[in-house]
């Protein structure tokens, strides 16, 4: 069997018991960490679980998948997935390729910033499609013509964008929001006028919510990541009226 399990979004405390368990009983467990900042510690989810747990790179997932589908044809395998297990669409893959060898399969969900965006006081069901602000070196300096049609598309439709900035894991870069806050003025995409939020360290007792205009963010020290970036449309009264507690003001 193949379980894939949410590790929330901070730390080995935001393990759900049901994953503590499924991984007590595992024969091979594993942990991928670059599709964000994680800050918790693997030796203490190995003394919570009783188990060894190797770190997966994402060509393990992306390109050798086939050992751990292989492995989970007469074992139980846990997959630890930061946030909730299939927001990223590496894991549906291979979720998708474990259900054609007829392995069972078994999800274990989590939070996710998807859902954490709540804490900022935006409705959840205003958000439209998400975006991703690469690293101008990923893309030859030449940024994705679909990241701006996207956003412009959000705003048509009344939508609030979220906007996922890139890391680089194995070198353990971050993009910050200065980072990208910069990317989408140079796209034209921002102005100094226009209004964001930043959202950083969900889930922790370190949580950081700054709305405000542009030119009275872009200089700020945002601390450690993770980050993600919101841009609102049209804010309903009680948008607003939630945000004007985390308002930044020169």
């Amino acid at each position: 069997m193949l379980s894939l399990i949410g590790l929330g979004l901070w730390n080995e405390e935001d393990l759900t018991i049901r994953g503590i368990n499924r991984a007590k009983n595992a024969d091979k467990v594993y942990i991928e960490l670059y599709t964000s900042k994680w800050h918790g510690n693997i030796q203490k989810m190995e003394k919570i679980t009783g188990k060894k747990i190797r770190v997966l790179k994402r060509d393990d997932l992306e390109e050798k998948s086939d050992k751990i589908i292989g492995e989970s044809k007469n074992r139980n395998v846990v997959l630890f997935i930061l946030g909730d297990p299939l927001v990223a669409t590496t894991h549906v893959s291979l979720l998708s390729d474990a259900k054609k060898a007829k392995i069972k399969t078994e999800i274990i969900h989590n939070a996710s910033i998807y859902s954490a965006v709540g804490e900022t006081g935006l409705h959840v069901y205003k958000f439209g499609a998400t975006v991703t602000i690469p690293f101008p070196e990923k893309t030859g300096d030449k940024l994705p013509e679909s990241l701006s049609k996207t956003i412009k598309e959000n705003r048509k439709s009344g939508l609030h964008t979220l906007l996922l900035l890139d890391i680089i894991s194995e070198k353990n870069r971050y993009m910050t929001p200065n980072e990208g806050i910069k990317i989408l003025l140079e796209m034209k995409i921002l102005t100094k006028n226009t209004e964001i939020v930043v959202f950083g360290r969900a889930g922790s007792d370190k949580t950081l919510i700054l709305y405000g205009k542009v030119e009275d963010l872009i200089e700020k020290d945002f601390g450690e990541p993770p980050f993600v970036m919101i841009l609102p449309s049209e804010l309903h009264f009680t948008e607003k009226e939630y945000l004007e507690n985390f308002e930044v003001k020169k």
